[in-house]
């Protein structure tokens, strides 16, 4: 395996933290998403460009929400905005939302191999070094491993389906890369051992952490198959550092707002725990 390439100038790896992806509480207006990321202890939001950012100035959005929570990374649009254009477009987009406001992670989606996003795939191979977007700034553009969806027949819509692709990818073209745990397990259930082989590589800057089991991701931690809790025992025994972003299904959280909270905290306490991270 090739030796990862260094951080470019200025550069470094970001502190182990834990995140509360924007994703988890989607149906919920963004200001309060951000309080409750801050009520229940988190360290930070992972923000979700979508159609909220698409006809108003997501500089004056983002400034007020990081008035509210730090913002950790920024996840650029896995579906179409019709005016950020197609995925390579609306990445420099958040690239420069990123740099401007100085949020470390920047993360996006493979292409669509089904349907096909030609567009979009051809900028994706044309782009000799991702770190050189970034210019001299501090920001990190990471890559996340997507999952197998269908019933009878599964496959991944995705292009770099298999980690050893996708890891080959980002060697050559200074990649890193956001290890999703559901969408692994989507396929692979063990996935400790494939895990491993990408950790020692020295590419993962970010974890979306969440169960998975009969066929539906993105559960809360113990209501799936994945073995979460040696996972989070391997990030201790090598010194992973670096965000482990909380995302699950809005549908695996109670509706009322303390309840919600309830449970939050209680991912907080178990996520810090387990990673060393307790008072």
């Amino acid at each position: 395996m090739h030796a990862p390439s260094p951080l470019p100038s200025g550069k470094s790896l970001p502190k182990r933290k834990v995140v509360l992806s924007a994703g988890t509480l989607y149906t919920r207006e963004i200001t309060d998403i951000f309080k409750i990321a801050d009520e229940c202890g988190y360290d930070g939001v992972e923000l979700i460009i979508n159609t909220l950012f698409e006809n108003r100035d997501p500089h004056k959005i983002i400034k007020k929400l990081l008035e509210i929570c730090p913002i950790e990374s920024i996840h650029a649009p896995f579906f179409k905005l019709h005016k950020w254009g197609h995925g390579g477009m609306s990445l420099l987009r958040c690239i420069t939302l990123a740099r401007d406001l100085e949020i470390p992670l920047v993360n996006f989606h493979p292409p669509l191999w089904f349907p096909p996003e030609f567009t979009f795939w051809r900028w994706f191979h044309q782009i000799e070094d991702y770190q050189k977007l970034v210019s001299d700034s501090k920001v990190i553009v990471t890559i996340e491993n997507m999952p197998y969806v269908g019933n009878r027949i599964r496959f991944n819509p995705n292009i770099l389906k298999k980690s050893s692709e996708m890891l080959s990818f980002i060697e050559k073209h200074n990649l890193f890369m956001t290890f999703d745990t559901t969408h692994i397990g989507s396929h692979n259930p063990n996935f400790l051992g494939e895990f491993q082989r990408l950790l020692v590589s020295g590419r993962v800057r970010n974890i979306h952490f969440s169960d998975y089991g009969h066929k539906r991701e993105h559960l809360f931690p113990g209501r799936g198959i994945l073995p979460l809790t040696r996972f989070l025992y391997l990030l201790n025994d090598r010194n992973y550092e670096g965000a482990v972003t909380l995302e699950l299904s809005p549908t695996e959280l109670p509706q009322e707002r303390d309840q919600i909270i309830e449970r939050l905290i209680e991912v907080n306490k178990y996520l810090r725990k387990e990673l060393g991270l307790e008072p």
